[in-house]
C-alpha cells in the first residue's frame, strides 16, 4: 500500500502540506472503512482476541518480558540503521532532497526512487512496531487511525527535536509519559494538553529539547573558550604559565579579565 500510494504520489509531485493533507485523508477513509462490520475487521470493536504467540500465552509474565525486550531492540536497532542510513550516500542525497529539491533535480539526480524508498521503509518500521505494540496491549481498532494518534506522533518529533534521530524517541517518552498521567487524572483535559504543548513548543521551542541541550552546550562552549583565552592572554602579558593562575570567573564572574 505504501509503495502504490508514494509512487503515485511523488510522481505528481506533490509534497508538503498537500501530501500531509492527503495521507490523513487517505488514513480518515481507511478507519471509516474499517468501522464497517461487513469488511471483517471487526467494526468498532476490533481486534481482540490476543492470547497466543506461537502457541505460548501473551499473559505470562515471561512473554510479557519478552515483547517488552523485543520492543528496545527493535527500537535500538531501527536507530542504529537510521544512523547508518543518513551517513551513506542514500541519505545525503535525501537530506539535500529535503533542503533544496530543486537543487537536487538541477544536479542530475531523480528525487521520485529516493523519497519512494525511504516512504516505504518508514512504512515497514510503522508496520514492525504495530505488530509489537498491539500483542502487548490486547487490542485494536480503528479508532488508532484518527487524526489525533498521527498528530501526536508529530508531536513527540516536536518536542524531541526536528531532523534528529533521538529527538522523536525522547519526545516519545515524555509525551507518552504525560499521557499516562493526565488520561487518569484528568482524562478530559488530554487532547487539550496536547495542543497547547504543540504550539508551545512550536512557539518557544522550534529546535526541540535536543536543539536546547546543544544550544546550552554551544554557549557553555564557547564561555569556555573565552575565558581559556582570555587566561592565555593574561598570563602571555605577566610572563607566567597559564596554569599559574587562578581560573578567571572563579571569584567575580570573570571581571577579571
Amino acid at each position: 500500500i505504501a509503495f502504490v500510494f508514494g509512487f503515485f504520489a511523488f510522481r505528481s509531485r506533490i509534497k508538503g502540506v498537500y501530501f500531509s493533507i492527503i495521507t490523513q485523508a487517505m488514513t480518515f477513509a481507511a478507519m471509516l472503512l474499517f468501522f464497517r462490520n461487513e469488511t471483517g475487521f471487526g467494526g468498532n470493536n476490533g481486534f481482540t482476541d490476543f492470547k497466543r504467540i506461537l502457541d505460548i500465552p501473551i499473559a505470562t509474565q515471561n512473554m510479557r518480558m519478552t515483547l517488552f525486550v523485543m520492543t528496545g531492540l527493535t527500537l535500538l536497532g531501527f536507530f542504529l540503521f537510521a544512523k547508518w542510513l543518513i551517513g551513506s550516500k542514500f541519505g545525503r542525497v535525501l537530506q539535500a532532497i529535503r533542503d533544496a529539491e530543486t537543487r537536487v533535480m538541477f544536479s542530475g539526480y531523480n528525487p521520485l526512487p529516493y523519497k519512494l524508498t525511504i516512504w516505504v521503509i518508514s512504512a515497514i518500521m510503522c508496520g514492525v512496531a504495530g505488530a509489537l505494540y498491539v500483542p502487548q496491549v490486547g487490542i485494536i481498532n480503528p479508532g488508532e487511525m484518527s487524526a489525533a494518534n498521527s498528530i501526536e506522533i508529530a508531536i513527540w518529533a516536536a518536542v524531541g527535536g526536528r531532523a534528529t534521530l533521538i529527538g522523536p524517541i525522547i519526545g516519545a517518552f515524555i509525551v507518552n509519559g504525560a499521557k499516562s498521567w493526565l488520561t487518569v487524572a484528568y482524562p478530559e483535559y488530554w487532547l487539550y494538553f496536547l495542543g497547547a504543548l504543540f504550539i508551545a513548543v512550536t512557539l518557544f521551542l522550534p529546535d526541540g529539547i535536543v536543539g536546547l541541550v546543544k544550544k546550552l552546550w554551544k554557549r557553555d562552549k564557547a564561555a569556555t573558550e573565552g575565558r581559556l583565552e582570555a587566561q592565555r592572554s593574561l598570563a602571555a602579558s605577566e610572563g607566567v604559565e597559564p596554569s599559574a593562575l587562578a581560573p578567571l570567573g572563579a571569584e567575580t564572574g570573570g571581571a577579571r579579565a
